[in-house]
């Protein structure tokens, strides 16, 4: 009989290293682990601590071997150049061994770390996977990110090299890499030995002479070995990903091998519902959390054929582009950022691009990136006729919390809530002091410990900020900083980051709360509320609102309506009183909205452009609009 979600995830809970032993035995080990977990230097665990693999070994030469060598791996879809390429089991294996000997030919050892600024092109793939096989340790920056960025994290990781492209493309203009990497090694004081620099026709790159390669030419040179995989201990680092720290030190989050593995290849059909052979579709960027776990390692690990998508949710060249990657590709399982169907539904709020395209064999959509509207969630599901599942998680746990797990047992969706924890996490809402608070009140997320494979064992050579940032505000338990509450039936809600609740004349109010009362209203397509410093209440909030295309109505008409079903819906308590309609809101490149920039340009404080956003642009008209208040 089939275990129920909560059977499976009592068991995972109670029985952690039987549960984590068993799911290691769908990874290819070259010494498999005889335990599961070392717990001997506490908060510091180790997963498989007497295991050994290679992770490029387990997402290509073992399905090679076992039967998919022909099978697509890699579909890569770059509506914006108007290109696509497919790249079977066997292609990818063989391209990344050989890139693998380009780095050790220039000098890459086990152990060593590798930089990645890179588009979203196929190469971007084939060099993650291509220092995984020499045991070498990668760190993907966003491409185009600012050069100082980048300069922090060259000097926080020390990479031997780097790997970069000329270019990034984005549907209206083009990036130039190069000017960028070049600025942030002069800044940086630690100096890589090599760049490796893919050319890419829209715009090629002058390099530096000593210093930099060009792909194609390191890719043909005379002697050159593809080369094998190299067996790394389970508890060796795959890579680290720099995530935005409070200080402005970014914090490099810590991925080991053997957990990462394990944690992925279960999370593919547990969590996801995927079968090998299947086509899964993650529409993010290799520069995010996403990328790394849900176009890169998680598909490939599976056996699966993943969609590596060069553009964007609108604009390349409409709303449709979505579902025609979908239908093209035979996609089974499409997971993205709430804002991306939020653009979709603004742009085509009637779906009427998403009925051009067969789509009778999609099975399911996955948001996550930010808390997802119900709004947004019940267009997806009437235009789409198939599960929206929400799922929660974060870079630093590698996969998800919380899910309707749809490999073990689809659940009913409660609007608001991303469903139960996922097998491996021990979900629970503290106050302050770190005392369980009853079903149905909003307090702390938080974990407790240990974290399940998977998630980070440390920050990169910052063992006490993992502790300070993460364990110490609550102890035995990991900090999401994300606030919620537990309801009588064990789903969680994620309401806003923490310090999202704010403070209305000594009220704790959610403003994920009352977003969604916002984007319930008929012509609004996206919104944000923010909390705006009182001297009277303490904080108010402010609603910024992005209508839906076509709407006739006006916008003083749309702002009575919404502070009216606030008040009808949440109280007078709220204290909801004042919106902004606006032409967008400020993102970042992975589709969060950045509300605390916002609160500081609505409360006249110096507000620096995050390194982070799609176009600093829209805070030049976030400004305007909030001086018309």
């Amino acid at each position: 009989m089939t275990e129920s979600h909560r059977e499976v995830h009592r068991r995972s809970l109670d029985d952690a290293e039987s549960f984590w032993l068993e799911q290691s035995r769908a990874i290819t080990w070259v010494t498999p682990p005889t335990r599961a977990l070392d717990a001997s230097r506490a908060p510091f665990h180790r997963w498989f601590p007497d295991g050994v693999l290679n992770t490029a070994y387990n997402c290509l030469d073992r399905h090679v071997e076992g039967g998919r060598a022909e099978q697509a791996a890699l579909i890569y879809d770059s509506p914006i150049t108007g290109t696509q390429r497919t790249l079977s089991y066997r292609e990818l294996r063989d391209e990344v061994a050989l890139f693998a000997g380009v780095l050790r030919a220039n000098g890459v050892t086990p152990g060593d770390r590798v930089i990645l600024y890179m588009p979203m092109i196929p190469e971007a793939a084939v060099a993650m996977l291509a220092c995984a096989r020499i045991g070498a340790v990668h760190s993907v920056v966003f491409g185009g990110f600012a050069a100082i960025e980048l300069a922090t994290r060259i000097d926080d990781a020390q990479p031997v090299l780097i790997v970069s492209a000329s270019c990034g493309l984005e549907p209206a203009r083009t990036v130039a890499y190069k000017p960028l990497l070049d600025e942030a090694i002069a800044l940086a004081t630690h100096k890589p030995a090599r760049c490796i620099i893919k050319q890419r026709p829209q715009l090629v790159a002058t390099l530096v002479e000593g210093r930099d390669l060009s792909w194609d030419d390191a890719m043909a040179a005379p002697g050159l070995e593809p080369a094998e995989c190299v067996p790394v201990a389970a508890t060796d680092p795959l890579y680290i990903l720099y995530t935005s720290g409070t200080t402005g030190q970014p914090k490099g989050v810590v991925r080991d091998q053997g957990g990462h593995a394990v944690a992925l290849q279960y999370s593919m059909q547990a969590v996801y519902g995927v079968q090998p052979g299947e086509v899964f579709w993650a529409a993010s960027d290799v520069g995010w959390v996403v990328g790394h776990s849900y176009i890169v390692y998680g598909p490939l690990l599976n056996g699966n054929t993943t969609v590596l998508f060069e553009g964007k949710p609108v604009g390349t060249p409409d709303a449709g582009t979505f579902f025609r990657v979908i239908a093209e590709h035979g996609v089974k399982k499409l997971f993205t950022a709430p804002t991306a169907f939020r653009a979709i539904k603004k742009d085509d709020p009637d779906g009427l691009l998403l009925r051009k395209h067969d789509l009778t064999h999609f099975e399911a959509l996955f948001l996550a990136g930010e808390r997802s509207d119900s709004a947004t969630l019940e267009w997806a599901e009437q235009h789409l006729r198939v599960p929206v599942i929400d799922h929660w998680w974060q870079t630093e746990t590698g996969w998800p919390i919380v899910s309707n797990c749809l490999g073990i047992e689809r659940l009913p969706v409660k609007h608001g809530s991303p469903t139960l924890p996922v097998p491996g996490w021990d979900i629970r809402v503290v106050d302050e002091a770190a005392h369980d608070v009853p079903p149905n009140t909003t307090g702390a997320l938080v974990v407790k410990l240990p974290l399940p494979p998977g998630a980070l064992p440390t920050l990169w050579n910052a063992d006490q900020r993992f502790v300070a940032a993460y364990l110490a505000d609550y102890p035995g338990f990991y900090k999401t900083a994300d606030a919620g509450y537990i309801d009588d039936d064990g789903y969680v809600y994620v309401m806003a980051r923490t310090d999202d609740i704010i403070n209305v004349a000594g009220h704790r109010l959610s403003t994920g709360q009352m977003e969604e009362v916002l984007a319930r209203h008929p012509a609004v397509a996206e919104c944000a509320v923010i909390g705006v410093a009182d001297e009277l209440k303490g904080e108010l909030p402010l609603g910024l609102l992005v209508l839906k295309a076509g709407v006739a109505k006006s916008h003083a008409d749309v702002v009575r309506e919404v502070v009216a079903a606030v008040r009808e819906t949440i109280g007078p308590v709220a204290a909801f009183k004042h919106a902004v309609v606006v032409q967008r809101l400020p993102k970042t490149r992975s589709g969060k909205i950045l509300r605390g920039t916002m609160k500081k340009i609505a409360e006249g404080q110096d507000a620096p452009v995050p390194a982070t956003i799609e176009d600093p642009a829209v805070l030049d008209e976030i400004r305007a609009a909030l001086a018309k208040r």
